[in-house]
């Protein structure tokens, strides 16, 4: 067996450019498992899927934004909770429990935030909103103010 052949593999890490190729992917290996890791089954849906779940399963939309935001349009019936609120309100949603949820946010933290909040108090089913409400809007999707 050649020995040369195992020892010249070693050296590839050694060299500078070779170690920056391994560490970029390692890094980036990483960021893509973070995000799986880190959405712990919320499931991201467009808004088809999202029209789709309000008429076929009586779907409840929890609107995170604040509340100047909501004031400037909201979905028809959503209920209104800001993600500041969610950890001590979340109990309002307690009928809701079998019934698919759909945050709508304006970006995706906050609904990310909101969705962990219901589902570690036992909503199975929640679903963000990609793209939120301006989503909504550019599908032209029903929007109203009170």
């Amino acid at each position: 067996m050649d020995l040369s052949l195992f020892q010249n593999q070693s050296h590839f890490l050694l060299r500078l450019e070779n170690l920056i190729f391994v560490i970029t992917a390692a890094v980036s290996g990483f960021m893509l498992l973070w995000t799986l890791i880190s959405q712990r089954g919320i499931k991201e849906i467009d808004t088809r899927v999202a029209v789709q779940l309000i008429n076929y399963e009586n779907a409840l939309i929890v609107d995170v934004r604040d509340d100047s935001e909501f004031a400037t349009g909201h979905l028809p019936n959503s209920k209104h909770i800001p993600t500041e609120k969610m950890e001590e309100r979340w109990s309002e949603l307690e009928k809701y429990k079998d019934k698919p949820i759909v945050v709508i946010y304006r970006g995706g933290v906050r609904s990310t935030n909101a969705s962990h909040i219901l589902r570690k108090n036992g909503f199975p089913k929640i679903y963000n909103l990609m793209g939120g409400i301006d989503a909504w809007k550019r599908a032209n999707l029903p929007i109203v103010k009170r």
